[in-house]
């Protein structure tokens, strides 16, 4: 049984807790938060969890074998470092950082401290994503052209981090587990049309190897609530709709195709749009946060690397991050992405 800890009682805290004391292997045993009435609303529901307002509480408690943090953005690199020194395994909400730097340090300390950390790319463990990723292993779509992604709502609103950092995020993993990489480099443009020192609207390219192209929208005013990603091939087309519980994953039989006709005054080939039927998938409705739980406690108990969601790929997306913001802070500049030394 893994006794687990959770840092911080704000949006995701308590479903963290919730997921940790249903799972098979392992328990909530501990929780921390500045606020009274969020530990207490907790207690109210998980009647044998030990509540705190110092997290250093949790580390120091010899039972607990592992910690999820879930507090601020600004908090998650000091945090997580106190964690594993004193020997904890990690699990720590998207971004890791919010710098290349205090990623690569937090990498190097759980190595050396022999400790699983792991990032939370929630969206990695979602079934809809998923299948889109068994669709480009499979060559369903073909060569992938191009990919966007819109996530977008009113609200809810930060104050520690932007939207890019907040929501692009997610977007970032997304795009480099599908394509296998980071990006190659990045441009991006933000907002600040609440009058905060924070940007709440950005739009953001980002260039990947071999020459795919993809475009992020992320907002916090906006009127729909939106979480959508296309991807176009050149056989088939998907889309992926996370409010959709009906038919979350689309597939487009459709395509364009060059042709030999010659035109009658110019000897170029034609382009010809090829439409076929819609195919939607059954995918299986199970938790990502739970998968992703899950994940974590066998990444512990057999002692091997959350290759899935590791300290690189928590890496290569704060760098990513860093440079979208380089890039709106230089009015949409290309910005390169940093590559590891070969």
């Amino acid at each position: 049984m893994i006794n687990v800890g959770v840092i911080g009682c704000g949006q995701w805290g308590p479903n963290h807790i919730r997921i940790f004391s249903h799972l098979p292997h392992s328990k909530a045993v501990m929780c921390a938060d500045l606020s009274e009435q969020r530990l207490k609303a907790v207690k109210d529901t998980f009647l044998n969890i030990q509540t705190t307002t110092d997290y250093r509480e949790i580390l120091r408690e010899g039972r607990v074998d592992a910690v999820c943090i879930a507090s601020p953005t600004d908090t998650h690199f000091s945090i997580a470092q106190e964690a594993l020194r004193h020997n904890k395994h990690v699990l720590c909400e998207k971004p890791l950082a919010l710098t290349a730097q205090e990623c690569e340090e937090l990498q190097s300390l759980a190595v050396q401290k022999q400790r699983i950390l792991m990032v939370g790319h929630v969206f990695l463990f979602n079934p809809g994503i998923l299948q889109l990723k068994k669709y480009m292993q499979d060559g369903e779509l073909g060569r992938t052209y191009y990919a966007y992604a819109a996530r977008t709502n009113l609200g809810p609103f930060r104050y520690d981090v932007n939207a890019l950092w907040d929501l692009a995020s997610h977007d970032v993993s997304i795009f480099n587990y599908l394509f296998d990489a980071p990006p190659v480099c990045v441009s991006a443009r933000g907002h600040r049309c609440l009058g905060t020192k924070l940007e709440d609207v950005a739009f953001a390219t980002l260039e990947y190897p071999h020459n795919i192209a993809a475009h992020i929208h992320v907002s916090w005013l906006d009127p729909r609530k939106i979480r959508q990603i296309t991807i176009v091939g050149d056989k088939k087309m998907v889309m992926w709709d996370d409010l959709d519980d009906l038919g979350p994953i689309k597939l487009y039989d459709k395509h364009v195709e060059k042709t030999n006709v010659y035109y009658e005054t110019y000897g170029e080939f034609r382009l010809l749009s090829q439409e076929g039927g819609i195919t939607i998938p059954k995918i299986e409705l199970r938790e990502p946060l739970k998968n992703q739980g899950q994940y974590f406690i066998d990444c512990i108990e057999h002692g091997v690397r959350p290759e899935l969601a590791d300290a690189q790929k928590g890496l290569d997306v704060v760098k990513t991050l860093a440079a979208m913001q380089r890039s709106v802070e230089g009015n949409g500049a290309s910005v390169p992405i940093e590559r590891p030394a070969s």
